[in-house]
């Protein structure tokens, strides 16, 4: 099997660059590298996302799988009375995530290497955001949900951003065994845009 971003130590080649990008109306700067997900440019399921996502000040933010970290770096700007705990299995991500948040000024996040959500155990929070990693298949995806469920407060929101074609149907399956009510808040190009409540009756 080839290795690919879901790889707790990337062994491609460095290849660094800076990407600028604009994100809900903010400039930002990224510093990618290969063995990263999507190193040329924010993919357009994380812009989706972040076009679609609601956070209000002083939520306790969840990324997963954050990558070199779009989206929980756009959550913390949109937040900054907030935080973001941003988590990636690849140590490379989260060098580069860490490196970014200084790139873009923004203190207000704490960035762990973690396999799904081991690092937060016993944590809680307001929002979970992801752009689950399909490419470690739907044991992997699932077992985020899973465990995103576990680590919301009481009328916390899960936002995920899946493509139909790389399984959005059964992920809306899975979400809706685990929260009763999933909406889907958008579809652009192809991706949706999924917001599951854990709503406690």
């Amino acid at each position: 099997m080839s290795q690919h971003y879901y790889s707790q130590q990337p062994e491609a080649r460095h290849d660094r660059r800076v990407i600028s990008a604009v994100l809900r109306g903010l400039a930002f700067r990224f510093t990618s590298d290969a063995g990263v997900f999507s190193k040329g440019d924010v993919d357009y399921g994380s812009r989706a996302l972040i076009e679609a996502m609601e956070i209000p000040d002083g939520s306790a933010v969840l990324d997963v799988g954050c990558g070199y970290g779009p989206i929980g770096l756009a959550a913390a700007r949109l937040a900054p009375e907030g935080f973001v705990t941003m988590l990636d299995i690849n140590s490379r991500a989260i060098e580069l995530a860490r490196e970014n948040a200084k790139l873009n000024g923004i203190s207000n996040v704490n960035i762990m290497e973690s396999d799904v959500l081991a690092a937060v155990a016993g944590q809680t929070f307001d929002i979970v955001l992801t752009n689950p990693p399909i490419r470690a298949g739907k044991a992997v995806v699932h077992r985020i949900f899973e465990e995103a469920y576990e680590h919301l407060n009481e009328n916390g929101a899960l936002w995920v951003v899946i493509q139909k074609k790389q399984g959005a149907p059964s992920a809306a399956a899975k979400l809706e065994s685990l929260f009763g009510e999933v909406r889907e808040i958008g579809k652009d190009k192809g991706y949706r845009i999924l917001k599951a409540e854990k709503i406690t009756k």
